[in-house]
C-alpha cells in the first residue's frame, strides 16, 4: 500500500533541515501576518537539533520574526532543565540562547516537577497560549519503536478521568523514565504538523508508519492525523530508502 500521507524526500539530512528551516520561516511569517503571533511546539532528537541550528544562523536569525514567537514542547523528559537529557535544555543550547526571543515567550515543561502535577500545570500554560486558537506549528521526530513525542506503543500508563488531556504524563518502561507529552487532541488541532526523520536506521519504521497497516497502539506515530490542519513528513534519503513510490 502507498501512502497519501504528504512526504517530501531531500538528498540529505542538511538539505531536509534547510527546507525544514524554510517551511518554519514560511510559516512564523504567515502566522505574524495573520494573527499577530506564531506558536510553535518543538521536537527533541538528533534531527530537529539541526532544524534548530539552521534557525540560529543566516538568514534566518534577522528574518523570522522572533519577538512574536511563542515557543512551546511537544515533550519533555522528567529531569531538570539543565539534565543533559531535557529537550529544553536541547532547544536552548541549539537555538534559544542565539535568537531575539523574549523570555516570556518562552513556556518549558516543568519536567524537574511530580509527572502529573507537571502534565496538568503545562495544560493550563496552553490553554493560557492559546487562548482558545491552535498551536500554528508542531515539529515531530520518529522513534525506532514507532513512538512520536513521548506516545509510546502499549496502553497508557496513567489515565485521566475528566476527558480527552492535551497533555499527560506517560511512564516510559524501556527508558525508565517519566515524561510528559501532548497528546494526539491538541497535536491534531495543530494548523500545521510536520515530522523530520533522518537515516537508514529509521527506514523500516518510516516504511511501517506510513505505509504499513494502521496499528496505532503499536505505532503512535498513525495517530497524527490533523483533521483541519496540515501534516507532512519531512524525510531525507536513507530514512525514505524503503518507501514505494510517491
Amino acid at each position: 500500500m502507498v501512502s497519501t500521507i504528504p512526504r517530501v524526500v531531500l538528498p540529505t539530512v542538511q538539505a531536509l533541515a534547510e527546507d525544514a528551516a524554510q517551511r518554519f520561516a514560511r510559516a512564523a511569517s504567515d502566522a505574524v501576518q495573520s494573527h499577530g503571533e506564531f506558536v510553535v511546539a518543538l521536537s527533541g532528537g538528533v534531527t530537529p537539533r539541526r532544524l534548530y541550528e539552521r534557525l540560529a544562523a543566516p538568514p534566518y536569525l534577522s528574518s523570522v520574526p522572533w519577538s512574536r514567537v511563542q515557543v512551546l514542547w511537544g515533550d519533555e523528559r522528567c529531569v531538570p532543565p539543565d539534565h543533559a537529557a531535557s529537550n529544553y535544555r536541547m532547544a536552548r543550547e541549539a537555538l534559544l540562547d542565539h535568537v531575539p526571543i523574549p523570555a516570556a515567550n518562552v513556556h518549558r515543561i516543568r519536567g524537574e516537577d511530580e509527572p502529573v502535577a507537571a502534565a496538568k500545570a503545562y495544560e493550563r500554560t496552553l490553554r493560557t497560549v492559546l487562548r482558545g486558537a491552535r498551536i500554528d506549528l508542531v515539529l515531530l521526530g520518529l522513534g525506532d519503536d514507532g513512538h512520536t513525542a513521548s506516545l509510546f506503543p502499549g496502553p497508557p500508563a496513567s489515565e485521566v478521568a475528566d476527558g480527552e488531556p492535551w497533555v499527560a504524563a506517560r511512564y516510559h518502561v524501556a527508558g525508565a523514565l517519566w515524561r510528559v507529552t501532548l497528546t494526539p487532541v491538541v497535536i491534531n488541532a495543530a494548523a500545521e504538523v510536520l515530522f523530520l526523520v533522518s537515516g537508514e536506521a529509521k527506514a523500516t519504521i518510516v516504511r511501517r508508519v506510513l505505509e504499513g497497516p494502521q496499528q496505532p497502539q503499536e505505532l503512535p506515530a498513525q495517530l497524527i492525523a490533523p483533521a483541519g490542519g496540515r501534516l507532512v513528513w519531512l524525510l531525507d534519503a536513507a530514512a525514505a530508502r524503503d518507501l514505494g513510490a510517491c
